[in-house]
């Protein structure tokens, strides 16, 4: 029953940090220190990974009309909404970068940059980003403002920053493309949007790869674990992504910015302490 409790906490963390840019793996990675999940590495690394499925979910349920291609109607049965087709063409050429080097370096990257200190400093390098950006864009109006303004350029230029995600944990994934997004011009919404649409095909991807090489063979309880932490990071998300389109109609991502930086010292500090100890 503890280990349920603790895969309710991580689908919380996760339902909150997956789509606020402000690194799901930092919070993790402070979470773990405090709550061990009592499961061997490698059903811990699977499930860091396949618990973002959850979150997933989320995203298909609150964007459904702008995802779905296929739609149907009396007077004229099935048809395609061309837009949306197009669209997720752009997202699969956005996420060619970073879909290249998680298939080959995978395990290499993680051995190479997964660690407290790498994690830190793209926390605070990227919260450093964000106000810089914010700051420059003040007095910019954006040169993109719907979905359908996104060319396969600037498509591939977001999944660019993408890839910096993939390398370097910390940077977060919705805070790198967000940052690439605002400084090539494309609006809060616009890019927020897009970041979750680009979500989709990417943390699906990890997810199958991460089954893959764990295998099926779960224990009864590994499975309740990631059945839990999977449907908290679902309901959690919900909330969490309607409070983010809600806020950055009204405010700027400076705020993350400076709560990143303030992360990425707790982390360095706390980590140098206990290396003392």
């Amino acid at each position: 029953m503890l280990e349920i409790l603790k895969a309710i906490l991580f689908g919380i963390v996760e339902g909150i940090t997956e789509w606020l840019p402000i690194s799901s793996t930092g919070h993790m990675i402070l979470l773990d220190e405090f709550v061990k999940l009592k499961v061997s590495d490698e059903f811990l690394e699977m499930f860091m990974v396949v618990i973002q499925l959850g979150a997933i979910l989320a995203v298909v349920l609150l964007f459904w009309n702008k995802i779905f291609p296929f739609n149907f109607k009396k007077e004229k049965g099935p048809f395609i909404k061309k837009d949306i087709f197009v669209m997720w063409f752009k997202i699969l050429a956005a996420c060619i970068p970073a879909a290249i080097v998680a298939v080959l370096f995978d395990d290499i990257l993680n051995q190479l940059f997964y660690h407290y200190y790498v994690v830190a400093i793209a926390l605070i390098v990227f919260g450093i980003l964000f106000i810089i950006v914010e700051n420059r864009n003040k007095n910019h109006m954006p040169q993109i403002n719907s979905l359908k303004d996104i060319n396969y350029t600037t498509a591939i230029l977001i999944g660019v920053f993408q890839l910096v995600a993939a390398i370097f944990p910390g940077t977060s994934r919705s805070g790198a493309t967000i940052v690439g997004a605002l400084m090539i011009g494309v609006s809060r919404t616009v890019a927020a949007e897009f970041t979750f649409f680009l979500a989709i095909p990417v943390m699906l991807g990890a997810s199958l790869l991460k089954i893959v090489k764990f295998g099926l063979g779960f224990t009864p309880m590994e499975a309740a674990i990631l059945i839990v932490g999977m449907l908290v990071a679902f309901f959690v998300s919900v909330f969490v992504i309607r409070f983010l389109m809600d806020f950055i109609k009204k405010h700027d991502f400076k705020v993350f910015g400076w709560y990143r930086i303030v992360l990425g010292v707790i982390i360095l500090i706390y980590f140098f302490a206990k290396t003392l100890m």
